[in-house]
C-alpha cells in the first residue's frame, strides 16, 4: 500500500483510480499527474516503483494544494465570508444552501430533519 500526500492508497486498484483517494485531486488532475511522471494510466498500484511513487509524490507537493492544506484554505475562504458578512458568508452561517438552490422544498440535507410547527391554540368565547 503506497502512502501518498498522507493518504493510503489501495493498492490493487488503478492509479488513476487511486489517485482520486487524495482530497483534492480529481479525475483530471490525476490524469495529468501521471503525464508528468510518465506512468500508464492501467498501472495497479502494487506494480509501482519506489521511483514511481516517489515522482508522484513529488509532483503532487509541487503543484497541487492536498488534504490538509486544501481543507485549511476552504475553511479560511469560508471564514472571510462569514466575517464580512457578505450573502455568501450570511448563507454559510444560517447553514443554508449557498449556490443558489431552493430552499421552499428540497433541502432537508443542508436544513436538517423536518420539524412540526406547533399549532396555536384557539380562544373561543
Amino acid at each position: 500500500m503506497a502512502r501518498i500526500a498522507g493518504v493510503n492508497i489501495p493498492a490493487n486498484k488503478r492509479v488513476l483510480i487511486a489517485l482520486r483517494y487524495i482530497h483534492g485531486i480529481g479525475p483530471f488532475n490525476a490524469k495529468t499527474i501521471l503525464e508528468k511522471a510518465k506512468i500508464d494510466e492501467k498501472t495497479r498500484v502494487n506494480q509501482l516503483t519506489e521511483d514511481q511513487v516517489l515522482r508522484i509524490r513529488e509532483i503532487i507537493d509541487a503543484d497541487y494544494d492536498v488534504e490538509g492544506d486544501l481543507r485549511r484554505k476552504v475553511s479560511m475562504d469560508i471564514k472571510r465570508l462569514v466575517d464580512l458578512g457578505c450573502y455568501r458568508g450570511l448563507r454559510h452561517r444560517k447553514r443554508l444552501p449557498v449556490r443558489g438552490q431552493r430552499t421552499h422544498t428540497n433541502e432537508r440535507t443542508r436544513k436538517g430533519k423536518a420539524v412540526a410547527i406547533a399549532g396555536k391554540k384557539m380562544v373561543t368565547k
